[in-house]
């Protein structure tokens, strides 16, 4: 038996470490192209859109009301990226480290350029504004929501990074745990307010899957490059 050569150690370590990536980006493309179909087409989940929404609008309360204003505003393209960048900048310093906060600020600002390209290719109008509870208050187009993925990516990318170092099942099932709690909260706020429609955040989420497997990816390779 030939024994194997370094440059097919090599690849077979390539390999390994971009196929976890590769599967998430096409899991994650592939739905988000479904859904965006679907809103094309006018078909499959786009059926829920309106009816969502209305059930919604139709059960606010001031309380939930307040409760689902605070964690938009907290979520939006004000806050969060401060949160992010001073978070980042801790960790940095801290840690005494910068590869994780830096892939961190890039998954974060990548997604931030990918959702506004998509919103403008697609130029999905927003719901009515009888629906939403500040008529107006949202200038850009509705696919896919901004929030929904800003929220999703920080806590996938996040997540992960915390998590490929030292894998224990408790950071597992909370990652995964706080992961859902949190892009949920934020994307049902979207749809409750009257900004979005769910397939909006269906692609948004769809999307920050997609995110997360290229940030797997760079990082995979990194790690792989620096420990051959």
């Amino acid at each position: 038996m030939t024994p194997e050569t370094a440059s097919e150690r090599r690849d077979r370590r390539v390999v390994r470490a971009v196929l976890p990536g590769l599967v998430l980006v096409a899991v994650g493309l592939a739905v988000f192209f479904s859904v965006l179909d679907a809103v094309r087409e006018r078909d499959d989940l786009w059926h829920l859109d309106q009816p969502v929404l209305d059930w919604l609008v139709a059960h606010r309360t001031d309380a939930w009301t307040a409760v689902l204003a605070t964690i938009t505003f907290v979520s939006g393209p004000v806050i969060l990226p401060i949160v992010v960048g001073v978070g980042a900048l801790i960790w940095g310093l801290v840690r005494r480290e910068w590869w994780r906060p830096l892939l961190l600020a890039g998954a974060m600002l990548g997604s931030s350029l990918l959702g506004l390209a998509v919103k403008g290719l697609v130029d999905r109008p927003r719901p009515p504004n009888d629906t939403m509870v500040v008529p107006g208050a949202e200038l850009t187009a509705s696919f896919p929501s901004g929030h929904t993925l800003g929220t999703a990516t920080l806590l996938l990318v996040l997540g992960y990074l915390v998590c490929s170092r030292r894998p224990t099942p408790a950071r597992l099932v909370a990652w995964g745990v706080v992961t859902v709690v949190g892009t949920t909260a934020v994307a049902l706020s979207r749809l409750y307010l009257g900004y979005h429609f769910l397939t909006d955040v269906v692609a948004a989420v769809a999307l920050a899957v997609a995110v997360l497997g290229v940030v797997s990816i760079i990082d995979r390779l990194h790690t792989a490059s620096a420990h051959p």
